[in-house]
């Protein structure tokens, strides 16, 4: 099979994947520091997405940090690849008529962009979200904060390493200023015209 045709049916199978799931296969990437609300507002958001009847999926830059991503440091090089991985992944669910939920801190804003050139023709939706330090220390779910100020750890992104904000996400949310309610629908509020414009379940197209 030559290259050329090879690509072309990766491409139209990939097509028929999502039309057959009849899914937006939309992309959610949650970014910001940690503790800011990544992985809470993802859940939440799936839950919602789950009850319209649509197929949802989780990344969570935790979960792949303890699987596909499990060699991987924390090098400006290991970040950007970290994030590479999760790209592909977002792509490959997408492209099965799967939306994706990504909550990963992806820190750099070249990966970010990178990203975004790899899911392109998808919808794709970068949330950023962030509060005040003292207020992700205070959450501190993971104990990350503290062991950064005992001098435990090194390279907390938000705390002593870089974190570079989008300069244009499609949402920004402040997560110590709204509820999680009000987030999850600034959110939904994004796809809502996909969500409008899928047909309804057993409902079958007209025939070109």
């Amino acid at each position: 099979m030559s290259e050329a045709f090879s690509s072309e049916a990766e491409k139209a199978s990939r097509r028929e994947n999502a039309t057959m799931k009849g899914s937006p296969a939309a992309v959610f990437w949650l970014t910001g520091p940690p503790a800011s609300g990544k992985t809470t507002l993802a859940r939440a958001l799936a839950a919602r997405l789950g009850g319209l009847g649509l197929a949802v999926a989780i990344l969570d830059g935790d979960d792949l940090r303890r699987g596909p991503c499990r060699d991987l440091g924390f090098s400006e090089a290991d970040r950007l690849e970290n994030m590479r991985r999760a790209a592909e992944a977002a792509l490959t669910l997408s492209d099965c008529g799967v939306i994706a939920i990504l909550a990963l801190v992806s820190p750099l804003a070249e990966g970010r962009r990178l990203a975004r050139a790899r899911l392109a023709g998808r919808p794709f939706f970068e949330i950023h979200l962030d509060a005040p330090l003292e207020i992700r220390r205070a959450r501190d779910p993971k104990g990350l904060y503290a062991q950064a100020a005992r001098g435990e750890i090194h390279g907390l992104t938000g705390y002593d390493a870089p974190y570079e904000p989008p300069e244009a996400p499609e949402l920004r949310l402040d997560s110590a200023a709204l509820g999680l309610a009000e987030s999850v629908e600034a959110a939904l509020n994004l796809c809502a015209p996909l969500s409008a414009a899928r047909p309804p379940a057993g409902s079958r197209r007209n025939p070109a």
